[in-house]
């Protein structure tokens, strides 16, 4: 018995991708740089046997549009540069990092300085703050002085950071965020 040799095929790792014969289509759209005029409609038949010619795949492209976007290139390379972009995309996403700032109703200023200092460095290290005045059982009667408390807060760090929102009572929590200022270049 003579070994026949099969032409590999690709491996599927995107289900949302067809390639070569599982396009259902009649006609495509061919576009990329191994087509002689960009945008042609061409037979499913037709761009199958460009593709193979090249020794090359059959990629749907936007298997939505009218007739659906293919493109003749190699399948595995293009699952590749796929993921190299999405995690050059993840990359330049900006992680927003929240530091809490816990207070009492009575909190001291040697207590306030030290975490005044902390709030100055989360800001420098671009994070946003969310600073709340924590109200134990009856402690809630002193409200006006955690808001007071959390205001003169803002105000020591304004030169650091901007409030998002002002002291806003939830709960047993007076809670106000600050952001960073943007850095001037």
């Amino acid at each position: 018995m003579a070994y026949q040799q099969q032409q590999a095929r690709p491996q599927r790792a995107s289900s949302d991708l067809r390639i070569n014969r599982e396009i259902q289509a009649k006609t495509v759209r061919l576009v990329g740089e191994n087509v002689e005029s960009p945008n042609s409609v061409v037979t499913l038949y037709e761009a199958l046997k460009l593709a193979e010619a090249e020794g090359l795949d059959l990629v749907e492209i936007s298997p939505t549009a009218e007739p659906p976007v293919c493109r003749i290139v190699d399948y595995q390379k293009y699952l590749y540069q796929q993921k190299k972009k999405q995690k050059e995309i993840k990359a330049k996403t900006v992680k927003v990092v929240v530091k809490e700032i816990r207070f009492g109703p009575q909190t001291d200023d040697h207590d306030y300085n030290f975490k005044l200092k902390h709030a100055i460095n989360f800001l420098n290290e671009n994070a946003k703050i969310k600073a709340f005045v924590f109200f134990k059982g009856r402690s809630i009667i002193y409200k006006e002085q955690g808001e007071i408390l959390l205001l003169r807060f803002a105000q020591d760090l304004e030169e650091y950071g901007k409030v998002d929102q002002m002291p806003k009572l939830e709960g047993k929590r007076m809670i106000m965020f600050l952001s960073p200022k943007p850095k001037k270049k």
